[in-house]
């Protein structure tokens, strides 16, 4: 057990790890425009998919998506909204918004839990409340510093908690794998109308400083999936806190790219901000271990009641 729980959670670090270092390889991709990079992100992801499935053989469970319409409409709406997470966060690396973007992975957990609260009807508890109430506190204040509503950060947390949502309506029908896969195919005639708009404006940049600028573009159906595999290999083997736990990582790493190394300047009125986001935070990381250890001390006295 204690093997598992070590291997799961290098796993779900590494996933999260990728994820955090996602500015530097889009950075990478330069001159090429958010939209053409989304397009290519989605092309190279199928194809990359699709190769693995053929190795094993894996395409029965196609059926049950593509031939059953309320499961395709699910599937085709977690895609859209996958895809509009994708283009507003390359968007917003390419316009030198790293830092923002990484205060949108921040609200996440808070942006979700509201959520279940309106979409849901879950009951939250008070801890949970608070953190909630203090993730609104500071939506406000960055709205005040910024001049604006931090769109971004807004686009990318309630686009992210909405895939989630169906993610979970879609339940474990499919396969981490099977369900990047459907997702990526149902986008396939967006990313390929987007990559012919691209071409008539004269935009295009696959054939620009080949081999390294092509190479790099088809690399992204390697780069999407690897984190999403070595997750799902984490999700299985430790507990739901620990991913918790585990999530703040990539923010973190977003937030250094930026800073450290992307050369994006951070206000000290932006740090306050971002420091009531990490109080929200900080109290419903407590709630969610106080939550689990509750369980457990109730599944222990059950269990010695029982003997």
């Amino acid at each position: 057990m204690k093997q598992e729980t070590g291997s799961g959670t290098a796993y779900g670090a590494g996933a999260y790890a990728i994820w955090g270092a996602f500015p530097l390889y889009f950075h990478l991709l330069a001159p090429a425009g958010a939209w053409e990079i989304l397009a290519h992100r989605i092309l190279w992801t199928l194809f990359f998919c699709g190769a693995v499935l053929a190795v094993r053989r894996d395409f029965a469970w196609g059926r049950s998506v593509f031939g059953n319409p309320r499961m395709l409409g699910a599937v085709t709406l977690a895609g859209l909204l996958i895809a509009i997470n994708w283009i507003i966060y390359v968007g917003a690396v390419v316009a030198h918004h790293v830092t923002e973007a990484s205060l949108g992975y921040f609200l996440n957990p808070i942006v979700t839990v509201a959520i279940g609260v309106v979409v849901l009807r879950e009951r939250l508890r008070s801890l949970q409340w608070l953190a909630v109430a203090i993730g609104l506190t500071a939506g406000v204040y960055l709205t005040i510093d910024f001049g604006r509503p931090p769109w971004i950060a807004m686009g990318l947390a309630f686009s992210f908690a909405l895939y989630g949502l169906m993610k979970k309506r879609l339940g474990t029908t499919l396969s981490a794998f099977q369900s990047l896969t459907s997702e990526t195919a149902v986008l396939f005639p967006v990313a390929a109308a987007v990559l012919v708009w691209v071409g008539t404006r004269g935009e295009t940049t696959f054939t620009v400083g080949a081999p390294t600028h092509p190479l790099l573009l088809a690399s992204a159906g390697l780069v999407t999936a690897t984190p999403l595999l070595l997750f799902a290999a984490a999700a299985r083997r430790v507990p739901l806190v620990t991913i918790g736990l585990l999530q703040f990582v990539t923010p973190v790493l977003q937030l250094l790219c930026g800073v450290l190394l992307l050369g994006e300047t951070m206000q000290t009125s932006r740090w306050i901000g971002f420091g009531i986001v990490w109080i929200a935070l900080l109290v419903l990381t407590f709630d969610s271990i106080r939550s689990v250890r509750t369980r457990r001390r109730l599944a222990d006295a059950a269990e010695y009641a029982a003997v």
